[in-house]
């Protein structure tokens, strides 16, 4: 296993500039996703880091090795790549083999490893057919086979399930993250699904124009989103307006034309000044509907439009001052109509997340 470290990485492209001096350590062993929105600069740095993309600034290094300048071919990574890239006049064993072949390995290790890496997706009982003889999810384990085969560094991926159907991409979600974790493979996984990050995902970075907005675990960006951006790329969320009222004990009360909520800061570095317009950040989940009044963190409503989806549903609630929110409610008691007076939505401080941004 390796570490990938990334220094005051800069890629222009003309006059655009990709990368601004992004600074990234990837851990030994770890799973890590890059996410953002398109032309935001994450297949620019997963294919920089591949070697197909040569920085005009910073560096890139394998564990202490510096391969910023490296060719391709000499970094020694596994790609897989959006369309597969698979060849169709070959067999599968003959597609898993070429990387081998390349690198000029004996005959017989050529079959051993193919066969052990067939074996690792599953897919060895397939060896001699063609591409066009298997299904999508089959040709996406030939090529994660091709590229553990030649046993890379670390792997590099660049949406690799974007053309699968979605029962397939929930079945290969897991099976990358199996083989990455077998093998104990460095991976870089750049996706435009966040449901795909959140759930497989060792950590995780964001990215817009260029720049890492935010590095953390799933679960730290999905619940303490350091700005804005973030907060509304990775999941739903509600944003309320306000400015800041008091700050005591770790917690920071913003009123908003909603009301009067108590949270915590978004960003742990940032700081919080009386006054301060601020903006505040509900998961639509985190709202509890009741029929009784709480002194802080709700509002007064009722529901306006109303989805209902077997265990959750999705209401438009609309306060009393005319904001409206999304909430979203497990094992539904309002959905069908019922009960539908003037309600109190009321939610836990360490759900309200302070943006400053």
């Amino acid at each position: 296993m390796i570490s990938i470290q990334v220094k005051k990485l800069t890629k222009r492209f003309g006059p655009v500039v990709a990368l601004q001096g992004l600074d990234l350590t990837v851990l030994p062993g770890e799973l890590f996703f890059l996410l953002g929105p398109s032309g935001c600069g994450k297949t620019t740095l997963l294919r920089s880091l591949a070697g197909f993309f040569i920085p005009e600034e910073g560096q890139i290094l394998f564990g202490d090795e510096d391969v910023t300048r490296l060719e391709p071919h000499k970094r020694n990574t596994g790609m897989m790549f959006q369309s597969y890239a698979l060849w169709p006049h070959l067999s599968v064993a003959e597609n898993v083999a070429f990387g081998l072949e390349e690198r000029k390995v004996p005959r017989e290790e050529i079959k051993r490893r193919v066969t052990e890496a067939l074996a690792s997706v599953r897919m060895d009982a397939f060896a001699e057919r063609k591409p066009n003889q298997l299904s999508g999810g089959q040709q996406q384990r030939v090529a994660l086979a091709r590229a553990l085969v030649v046993r890379p560094r670390c792997l590099l991926l660049d949406e690799p399930l974007s053309n699968l159907d979605a029962k397939l991409r929930l079945e290969m979600r897991t099976e990358i993250r199996r083989v990455c974790k077998e093998y104990q493979l460095t991976t870089v996984y750049v996706t435009h699904d966040q449901k795909e990050a959140l759930s497989i995902a060792d950590r995780m970075a964001i990215l817009d124009g260029g720049k890492i907005l935010q590095i953390g675990t799933p679960r730290e960006i999905y619940t303490r989103p350091a700005g804005k951006m973030v907060a509304n790329f990775i999941g739903e969320t509600d944003f309320l307006s306000g400015k800041i009222c008091a700050i005591a004990n770790g917690r920071v009360t913003v009123e908003t034309a909603a009301g009067r909520f108590e949270g915590v800061m978004g960003d742990s570095g940032a700081i919080a000044k009386l006054g301060g317009e601020v903006t505040v950040s509900i998961r639509p989940e985190c709202w509890v509907l009741q029929d009784r009044a709480e002194p802080l963190n709700r509002v007064q409503g009722r529901i306006g439009e109303a989805v209902y989806l077997g265990e959750v549903a999705q209401y438009d609630f609309i306060t009393v001052g005319g904001t409206k929110l999304k909430i979203h409610e497990r094992n539904p008691r309002y959905a069908d109509g019922a009960q539908r007076g003037e309600l109190c939505a009321i939610v836990a401080p360490e759900d309200v997340v302070v943006l400053l941004e």
